[in-house]
């Protein structure tokens, strides 16, 4: 199994962000890379998060999780998978708006996160179903809930 390293940046002010291991535990638990490579993780609060959703998709306000991956120049090899911006006041009250646990969510975002960072998308219904099928069963493996049934429970009502 590779080894994923992780670089974690907290420059959020506030609380609730967990503690750095779990980061870890949750990005390379997303990692299906063959080869060793590194994370750089940033939790951020709304205005970085909302600064870089609007410089880099347009969009003028703060977003759960941006993902950069890291895209070497020509003959560079580097073992980089990229960057994932985290905003931590849109997790937690997404969270709390679905009716999870904080770490439930933040760990899905992480894992969310890093299958972007890996070329997963879900843009088109078939890639988004792929996409959900492997967070449910990375989630699961980690010991939690699939992250979409709050979701569609929350909106059947």
């Amino acid at each position: 199994m590779s080894e994923l390293t992780v670089d974690l940046q907290n420059v959020y002010e506030g609380s609730g962000v967990p503690e750095r291991k779990l980061f870890q535990t949750w990005a390379q638990a997303a990692w299906q890379g063959e080869q060793d490579s590194e994370v750089t993780i940033r939790i951020v609060g709304a205005l970085e998060s909302q600064a870089l959703n609007h410089e880099y998709r347009g969009k003028d306000k703060p977003t759960n999780v941006l993902s950069f991956p890291f895209e070497a120049p020509a003959g560079i090899t580097v073992p980089l998978a990229g960057d994932l911006i985290i905003c931590a006041p849109v997790v937690e009250k997404e969270a709390h708006e679905q009716h999870k646990t904080s770490e439930a969510h933040w760990a899905h975002m992480v894992i969310h996160g890093m299958l972007h960072l890996q070329g997963y998308d879900h843009i088109e219904d078939n890639d988004a179903e792929v996409m959900e099928a492997l967070e449910i069963r990375l989630l699961s493996q980690l010991g939690f809930n699939n992250p979409y049934d709050a979701e569609e429970t929350e909106t059947d009502s």
